[in-house]
């Protein structure tokens, strides 16, 4: 583990793979378009608690596999960003529901190690077009909901993209004092 806390403040982490299709701006944010690439992910899904806790909870769950927790005991490294599924209620508050991922890195996506916690799930997922804005700071639910209504606004009504969730996604690990990146991705319809 500590290797892996190491690693992500010293080393480099795999970055999910991506390309821009496009850019927006208004006075408010700055967005892009990407097209996101498929794969196989770790998944924990957390109910019942409030964002930050259940996120904190799934994220610490995913980093013990990744480090090693696996029925390989291989520590595979960290890949970025943790991405966690929120799930708006009616008033633009988060549901007591997060379904967190973590790409598996490069190496082990023709064959993942199998998670020794049986909370954790391998899925493979497609591609996906998203659109996309990024943040500093430590992010807690306010900022990602905040930042969710922003790119709201400056997609207007032209784009078409899932109402029912969106992903809250933090590249940094806890301990990055500075320069810290979070984003709040839409998925394209």
């Amino acid at each position: 583990m500590l290797g892996l806390i190491r690693n992500s403040l010293f080393g480099t982490v795999e970055t999910w793979p991506w390309r821009v299709l496009g850019t927006g701006q208004t006075e408010e944010v700055t967005y892009e378009e990407r097209a996101c690439e498929g794969g196989k992910f770790a998944v924990v899904e957390v109910t019942g608690k409030q964002f930050d806790e259940a996120s904190k909870e799934a994220v610490l769950k995913l980093l013990k596999y990744v480090g090693g927790t696996n029925d390989k005991g291989v520590g595979m490294g960290m890949t970025a960003p943790v991405s966690i599924t929120a799930f708006p209620a009616e008033d633009g508050s988060l549901q007591q529901k997060v379904k967190v991922l973590l790409r598996i890195p490069s190496q082990y996506q023709a064959n993942p190690p199998h998670p020794s916690d049986e909370s954790i799930t391998i899925e493979e997922r497609e591609e996906m077009t998203i659109y996309s804005t990024q943040f500093g700071g430590y992010a807690k639910e306010a900022d990602y909901v905040n930042f969710a209504a922003k790119l709201k606004s400056a997609l207007g009504s032209e784009a078409t993209y899932c109402k029912a969730f969106y992903f809250c996604n933090g590249y940094d690990p806890p301990m990055k004092p500075y320069g810290r990146r979070n984003e709040v991705w839409f998925l394209k319809e």
